[in-house]
């Protein structure tokens, strides 16, 4: 799913996003200057390999998540720190960020129900 990001408004534009065990769904609703602000939940299943014994599993996941999108290179000379993604060709690729999201899930440290009661 992608949405050009010139076309969000104040009004939430609700989007939903489902893989093969993960739903992603949430909206986009304009901030301020080039900035749209994604809030969503991200639940469900992720596969991970086991960081103990590298067997795969299956994570369960319920994150919510929130972040800007900037509409080109994003420059603040504020002190504020935001979590920014840059869009550079004015698109948000939805699914996209779905990756990314889970991949950031994959890269933390995570052991399988196993490794965890062996301990």
């Amino acid at each position: 799913m992608k949405v050009v990001l010139r076309r969000v408004t104040k009004t939430p534009l609700d989007f939903e996003v489902k893989t093969n065990e993960i739903t992603f769904k949430g909206y986009l609703e304009y901030h301020s200057g080039k900035l749209i602000l994604l809030k969503a939940n991200l639940n469900g299943l992720v596969e991970k390999s086991c960081d103990i014994c590298a067997e795969e599993f299956k994570l369960p996941v319920n994150e919510d998540i929130e972040f800007f999108i900037s509409d080109g290179i994003y420059e603040d000379a504020s002190e504020i720190e935001l979590d920014v993604v840059e869009s550079l060709d004015g698109i948000a690729d939805i699914e996209e960020l779905l990756n990314s999201e889970i991949e950031l899930i994959r890269s933390d440290y995570h052991s399988c129900d196993e490794c965890k009661h062996s301990n």
